[in-house]
């Protein structure tokens, strides 16, 4: 789910399977509201209060604070966040800020971007985020089910099958039961319809190609967070201020400043 930008199609693909099959489980408001509160650290306990459309979400807030947009005086809103889940197959942490800025070429020393935005990308995949799993057990039965789906696929048992062993092991340990027993064909025709399995089967071979580098995966990680420090201190940023804009360690950010100044 947190969707870089290359050539290969097998992103597109199985993003688009694992994106409709995430809004079909969390369709239920009672569902999403568990999850939002989880995310946000709130615990709201009516599902129609939940704003889900931020377009709509503001018109609210402009007409219950009776707010002018027409004046010239400074409006203010409340403070945004804006949240991504992950659930690819490549190794990531369990919580990554993404900076728009870090994709802008042709910085200069001592300038900054006029534009930002920064998204908190959240890695869904079972086994990570384990707090957040325990406070909204949907989302921990979502993140089981593709891995179950995912370890019946590295059987080699043909699509359909892999889905169906998959939709049993889960009807059996109570994962997601409600929906797989009620809505089993739909679960299945969303995936098939979906999930290309040779493009599947394709990127799991190429993984360690996915940012393009040869090395794998873990070092192409560390290649892309050098990239990072590198542009940040560029900027002038220092070694603690780095550290907090990337969600990594002090040591971490200083042992690849060493590796930059060794060049």
């Amino acid at each position: 789910m947190n969707q870089q930008l290359n050539h290969q199609e097998y992103p597109a693909a199985n993003r688009e399977y694992k994106d409709r099959l995430f809004r079909f489980v969390f369709n239920n408001r009672e569902d999403l509201l568990s999850l939002y509160n989880a995310v946000a650290g709130t615990s709201y306990t009516d599902p129609d209060s939940l704003g889900i459309n931020i377009a709509k979400l503001y018109e609210k807030i402009i007409a219950q604070n009776n707010i002018n947009i027409y004046s010239s005086g400074a409006k203010k809103f409340p403070f945004p966040q804006h949240i991504v889940f992950y659930n690819g197959t490549d190794s990531q942490p369990d919580r990554t800020v993404l900076r728009l800025s870090d994709l802008f070429e042709g910085q200069e020393d001592g300038k900054t971007p006029a534009l930002e935005c920064a998204t908190v990308m959240l890695n869904i995949n079972y086994g990570h985020n384990r707090a957040l799993m325990e406070k909204c057990r949907r989302l921990e039965e979502y993140a089981i089910f593709v891995d179950r789906v995912r370890g019946r696929l590295a059987e080699s048992l043909p699509l359909a099958e892999a889905i169906m062993a998959a939709i049993d092991d889960c009807i059996r340990d109570g994962v997601l039961r409600d929906i797989l027993i009620q809505q089993k064909a739909e679960v299945v025709q969303m995936i098939l319809e979906t999930f290309d399995k040779d493009k599947y089967e394709k990127a799991i071979k190429n993984e360690a190609y996915e940012d393009g580098y040869t090395e794998g995966r873990k070092e192409g990680y560390d290649l892309r967070l050098l990239e990072q420090v590198q542009k940040k201190l560029a900027r002038g940023k220092s070694a603690e201020e780095i550290a907090q804009d990337l969600e990594e360690t002090p040591e971490t950010i200083a042992g690849l400043i060493s590796r930059l100044q060794e060049k």
